[in-house]
């Protein structure tokens, strides 16, 4: 706040207004040494007026190919917590990373899905057949036929591993997709030619085929399943295969496989994948796509070949908690690799897991963040410790005043190890959140005291000073630095914190220790400002205003 409530008199309030002058034209020096461009408004766009604002956004635009990442900003990015929680409820997965083998919105969905096609099939068949055609199906393998969602999340966490892929594919141990059998089994009965085509390669021809009859299917042979060439011995490139470069591409070797069937005298009158590029490129009379968020394996279409119908969603709605899994669809659900490129868009990841530290959408939104928060809060930090109201500005640490993305995308592929983390936090690996020294520096040049308030516990609170020093924080002291109890020894909840469980929350934990350090016991400071990167670093008050910085890489409600 800028005006006392008792009534200056005008010389004071000339006085008063002096100060605030300086002290916003300060941080405006400031500012533009960091590359941006002041404005007047205090509020960066999320959180001032009310807690109504500190909520996630539930909309979000986001093309397949990560691009979105140079235009969306942090919030208009899913975020990957959020997404994975989504997944999980579409699969009925309760967090363990197995999915739900009898019921779940995936479930119910695909078997809608077949239950249409199946339908359809005799109709399809008819047709064929009263053209004099040999009618056909072709059928991708995972995914379509076989299910690998817990190979996906249990045992790689959404980061793809070949060689643990060949493992499961070699031990056959993939369930069948729900209703897939039963809709290949009336294809086949009906008089439909069942082909299979998967990126799988010819080295693990014979387990698929093996995993395939395991889980019930009998329609797949060997002279009519096709894998891709390893290069190695006779599994060479087909003649009927003729690629623009050296390296073919998924819808290269499918749509000519397709062709190339076709050429085998057969019409392929329904073509069934859970990724486009299984389906584009043409040689099939219907497409037929299944939902699957877990990957996303894009190719280009053939040269001259326009497919817009063949093409992923752009605009999605999804709540933070990962409810919209129930309600959304697969293909309502932003895929998770489409999210990481988007990620690694923004951050100007080049696909290594290192964020670029010198230009990037993050930091020039960070960097705008910043300049639009500092004039203002200059002023106020400068008037109120005038008027001896004890000002002070609280930052969270991971993500607010220290940068974790080589960690958590590099180091963690998005899923985290508190033992990983402990050793970067030990270590002082991190460096400065873009622009945030120089926000908490000016700010306690202007008045205000810096306290920090993070869920890093009590064990790791020196090293996280030692960090905070190292790349150039000059307010954080050990008493205005609030770490988290660890309930060993000497470490233990405070007196002033009371949380409904024996586990308090984060918005509990923080919330309260901000009304501890209003209160006379806790330093008796007005917090004019608080900044974090998760709404749960925000919400529950004892703070003038709330500042949210971007941050689509992890989410802690």
């Amino acid at each position: 706040m800028l005006t006392d409530s008792s009534s200056p008199s005008r010389p004071r309030r000339s006085r008063l207004r002096t100060i605030a002058t300086a002290a916003a034209a300060t941080f405006a020096i400031a500012v533009g040494a960091i590359g941006a461009t002041p404005a007047q408004a205090w509020d960066p766009g999320h959180g001032s007026g009310g807690e109504r604002q500190l909520a996630p956004r539930t909309s979000f635009v986001m093309a397949p190919d990560g691009s979105s990442g140079a235009t969306q900003g942090g919030e208009g990015i899913p975020n990957i917590d959020s997404v994975k929680k989504t997944i999980a409820t579409y699969y009925g997965d309760p967090g363990t990373g197995i999915a739900d083998k009898t019921h779940s919105p995936y479930i119910t969905e695909i078997t809608g899905i077949l239950s249409r096609e199946k339908a359809q099939l005799k109709a399809m068949y008819d047709r064929a057949v009263h053209r004099g055609q040999k009618p056909a199906i072709v059928f991708d393998a995972d995914d379509t036929t076989l299910w690998t969602y817990d190979m996906e999340v249990a045992d790689m966490h959404f980061t793809f591993d070949p060689a643990e892929q060949d493992v499961w594919v070699q031990d056959q141990r993939f369930p069948a997709t729900p209703g897939m059998v039963s809709f290949v089994d009336q294809a086949a009965a009906m008089g439909f030619t069942v082909f299979g085509l998967t990126g799988r390669n010819d080295d693990q021809k014979a387990a698929t085929l093996g995993n395939l009859a395991k889980v019930g299917y009998t329609a797949f042979t060997n002279d009519r399943f096709f894998t891709k060439w390893t290069g190695a011995g006779a599994s060479q490139q087909p003649s009927y295969i003729h690629c623009a470069t050296a390296k073919c591409t998924t819808v290269e070797y499918k749509a000519l496989t397709r062709k190339h069937i076709q050429d085998l005298g057969y019409t392929i009158t329904l073509n069934v994948g859970d990724q486009w590029s299984d389906l584009q490129g043409g040689y099939a009379q219907r497409a037929l796509k299944l939902p699957n968020p877990t990957y996303y394996l894009p190719s280009p279409d053939l040269p001259g070949v326009h497919e817009p119908q063949l093409a992923p969603r752009t605009h999605f709605r999804m709540a933070a908690d990962g409810s919209s899994g129930a309600t959304q669809g697969g293909e309502g659900i932003p895929n998770i690799d489409s999210v990481k490129k988007t990620i690694a868009t923004y951050y100007g990841d080049p696909g290594t897991g290192i964020a670029d530290k010198t230009s990037s959408p993050y930091i020039r939104e960070l960097r705008s963040i910043v300049a639009r928060t500092l004039p203002a809060l200059a002023a106020t930090c400068a008037v109120e410790k005038r008027l001896h109201k004890n000002p002070a500005v609280v930052l969270d640490t991971d993500d607010t005043t220290l940068w974790t993305y080589d960690m958590e995308v590099a180091d963690m592929h998005f899923t985290f190890n508190p033992a990983e983390q402990d050793v970067w936090v030990q270590e002082e690996r991190f460096p400065a959140t873009p622009g945030m020294t120089t926000l908490a520096n000016l700010a306690q040049r202007s008045g205000c005291t810096i306290i920090g308030l993070t869920g890093r516990n009590d064990d790791q609170k020196a090293a996280t000073l030692g960090n905070l020093a190292k790349v150039g924080y000059t307010g954080f002291t050990a008493a205005n630095f609030y770490t988290k109890w660890t309930g060993v020894g000497a470490s233990q909840q405070p007196a002033y914190i009371h949380c409904a469980a024996a586990k308090c929350t984060t918005i509990e934990y923080k919330s309260q220790t901000r009304a501890h350090i209003e209160s006379a016991a806790g330093g008796g400071y007005d917090i004019v400002a608080n900044l974090g990167d998760q709404y749960s670093d925000l919400i529950g008050g004892s703070a003038d205003r709330s500042i949210k910085l971007p941050n689509p890489t992890y989410y802690l409600p």
